[in-house]
């Protein structure tokens, strides 16, 4: 049977959609993202347009349109789409369903991106990459979240060892700076999350390479 991407990355977070709904407040209010949005705004302005590429149940772009900004949501995922519009009314972010890599947008549509672990969750990270700084008007940015190689997702992508598929395709957080600069993004900012047994470690005394070779996820501020 031919695999198909799309269908099996939807499929299976049609199925996570449940239990990540049942997490994503914490994990944006307290957890391993909790940091992601003031770091966002340190960078980018309330007002901007502001695309949530990966936006799952919505609880991201919820937390930035009630600080002021206009956010399309866009998910591969039906039943995240449906959590995500059940979060507000018709005042709150639009969403939509498609694949981060082949969105509609016109050229320049958005003042600024987020991603947070999404861009993993590709096809080929280097188009979904490509065509972030396609819909990013000229001197925009954007906040991205790679998995760092502590995390445990990591265990979605293993089965492209065997020469397998698969839906998820992670990469090392200098891996993907490497392909943002072949697409054109210059890095102006960057910061790392840490599982609790590493957040003890004298970070400020390692090389940048240990401290991302410990993080959980390491954050990206781009610029176009």
């Amino acid at each position: 049977m031919k695999f198909e991407w799309q269908k099996e990355s939807e499929r299976k977070w049609d199925g996570m959609a449940k239990s990540w709904n049942s997490r994503s407040r914490e994990m944006w209010e307290s957890g391993s993202r909790k940091d992601i949005v003031p770091f966002f705004m340190k960078y980018v302005k309330p007002g901007s347009q502001v695309a949530d590429l990966g936006c799952g149940d919505g609880y991201g772009s919820f937390k930035l349109h009630q600080l002021g900004y206009l956010v399309t949501g866009v998910d591969v995922s039906e039943e995240m789409i449906a959590y995500a519009r059940g979060r507000l009314g018709e005042e709150g972010p639009r969403f939509i369903k498609a694949d981060i890599a082949k969105t509609d947008f016109a050229a320049e549509s958005f003042d600024a991106m987020i991603a947070i672990n999404s861009l993993e969750w590709t096809e080929a990270p280097i188009k979904a990459i490509e065509e972030m700084y396609r819909i990013t008007k000229s001197g925009g940015q954007a906040v991205i979240g790679i998995l760092g190689p502590t995390s445990a997702p990591r265990e979605h992508s293993y089965a492209r060892l065997h020469g397998e598929k698969v839906v998820c395709n992670t990469m090392m957080p200098w891996e993907f700076e490497k392909l943002a600069a072949e697409c054109g993004w210059k890095k102006k900012a960057e910061t790392g999350v840490y599982k609790q047994a590493a957040e003890n470690l004298p970070h400020g005394a390692m090389p940048l390479e240990l401290k991302q070779a410990v993080s959980f996820m390491w954050v990206f501020l781009l610029q176009k």
